[in-house]
């Protein structure tokens, strides 16, 4: 099952790739133009085959990928071409190859058009895996649907303003959510400083407004301490001799509302059983669609410090496989870019460009967060590679050299001012540029490495669990 995944990884990676070269080599094909080289990867080729002029080959490092246009401006610290001369009898830019060969001019608009059909193919493939994700129906998380808190530190800055689970934040900075990925992605872009929350309590009560510090966690992302979403609460195993055991608890069950209060969260039902502190209390559950209430007393458990009812949840069942959700096309593709531009502003503004600089995450993150997707349900991975696709549009549409957007600009120049920028100043640009990606590339991979990588790394090694970190207050066991 693993190699199944790692070649549906591989398949979504590189089809995002794929259809962005194709884009540039479909749009200077209907100019006319001489394609050298196709590549989806980079370095020197595993495969290869000519067919007509052009080189259709698969590189070893298999992150980007590139189209060899003679006719477009150099790129040749990374294609391996020369450095592009002009003819002392023409001013007619020659190709960047080892041959000179001598090619017609291309227009500058038709070189920004071949530049730009590259983010284009991206969109367009993002579209086509919206409209799959519209069709068979996406499953998601109570996060996703809402902006509920579901669990509240009780030693939190939030809990003693008087935050609570069940509250829900409708805006943060004055800028409306609708659920808490949004709330994640605003706060985690503003650094070491207060957001303003509003929030509605769950009677409808006129909002009321909380500043609130973010705070940095240990994988460098600005959040909101001591506070988080919904979700809901399965059983996935009872422990012998536990008050869920006596009080018939089966695996599957879905627990509803503890001692007369609704379950948020699993973090905020271990508080509520904290709260009843081993008297028996009243237990709301559903079971085969059927709603149930029992009686169940906690017991002390002296390793852990804290009363436990015995169960363990079952995290799987975030996700709502049954009653699945159809966002439509536009609404995703919109939704993706309003996050990419978002980090974007955030990344560019001084205040922010911290914390922007911290979230940001590089291919293994990114191979790291598709192989997750895939593994809890493939359309989910679908609709992460619409967000990809997305991203690589506008990302490549930056106007820096090496990037579509930097092609953009020189040909724009060349456009206004009836002459092409000098080809010396073109290469040493791409040249520092492609060396600064490189490094950047290094410095994300290495970072993600460290952060995501080697912590379950070193608890396999130590025989510990690979679960993720749970709250202060919560275990898994509650």
């Amino acid at each position: 099952m693993s190699i199944l995944y790692v070649l549906a990884m591989l398949l979504l990676f590189s089809a995002s790739i794929f259809v962005h070269e194709l884009g540039h080599f479909l749009a200077a094909r209907a100019f006319g133009m001489v394609a050298d080289v196709f590549s989806i990867g980079m370095g020197k080729a595993i495969w290869k085959r000519k067919v007509g002029g052009t080189t259709y080959q698969i590189g070893w490092l298999p992150f980007g990928g590139y189209v060899a246009l003679p006719q477009m401006d150099p790129n040749s610290f990374l294609e391996g071409a020369s450095t592009e001369v002009r003819s002392p009898k023409s001013e007619d830019l020659r190709p960047p190859t080892s041959d000179h060969r001598a090619l017609p001019r291309v227009s500058p608009w038709k070189k920004i058009v071949v530049s730009v059909a590259g983010a284009a193919g991206n969109l367009v493939f993002a579209f086509a895996l919206a409209t799959v994700v519209w069709i068979a129906g996406k499953p998601s998380s109570l996060q996703e649907r809402n902006s509920i808190v579901g669990y509240v530190a009780t030693n939190s800055p939030a809990f003693a303003l008087g935050l609570a689970a069940g509250h829900e934040i409708v805006a943060v900075d004055g800028q409306p959510v609708a659920n808490w990925q949004q709330i994640l992605e605003k706060t985690a872009l503003v650094p070491d400083r207060e957001v303003v929350l509003r929030v509605r309590a769950p009677d409808g009560t006129a909002d009321r407004e909380m500043s609130i510090a973010t705070e940095k966690t240990g994988l460098g992302v600005w959040m909101l301490p001591g506070i988080e979403g919904m979700d809901p609460c399965y059983v996935a195993s009872v422990y012998p001799n536990s008050g869920a055991a006596a009080a018939g608890l089966l695996p599957g069950d879905q627990l509803l509302s503890f001692d007369g209060q609704k379950i948020y969260s699993r973090a905020h039902l271990s508080q509520l059983v904290e709260a009843a502190a081993g008297r028996a209390a009243s237990l709301e559950f559903r079971r085969d669609g059927e709603r149930r209430t029992v009686s169940v007393e906690s017991i002390y458990d002296e390793g852990l410090q804290r009363h436990l009812i015995g169960i363990q949840f079952n995290t799987l069942g975030d996700l709502d496989f049954g009653s699945l959700s159809h966002p439509v096309p536009w609404a995703q593709v919109k939704g993706h870019a309003s996050a990419i531009f978002d980090f974007l502003r955030a990344l560019a503004t001084p205040a922010t460009s911290g914390a922007a600089a911290g979230a940001v995450g590089g291919p293994v993150l990114i191979l790291l967060m598709l192989w997750l997707m895939l593994k809890s349900s493939f359309i989910l991975a679908v609709w992460f590679t619409g967000f990809l696709n997305v991203n690589l549009a506008i990302i490549n549409l930056l106007p820096l050299p090496i990037l579509d957007g930097g092609h953009v600009v020189m040909n724009l120049w060349e456009g206004i001012t009836r002459r092409p920028a000098p080809p010396r100043l073109v290469n040493a640009l791409a040249n520092l540029f492609a060396a600064l990606f490189i490094a950047l590339f290094l410095t994300l991979t290495f970072r993600d490495s460290v952060r995501h990588l080697v912590p379950p790394v070193q608890r396999w090694f130590a025989g510990e669990s690979d679960a993720p970190a749970a709250p202060a207050v919560f275990d898994e066991k509650p």
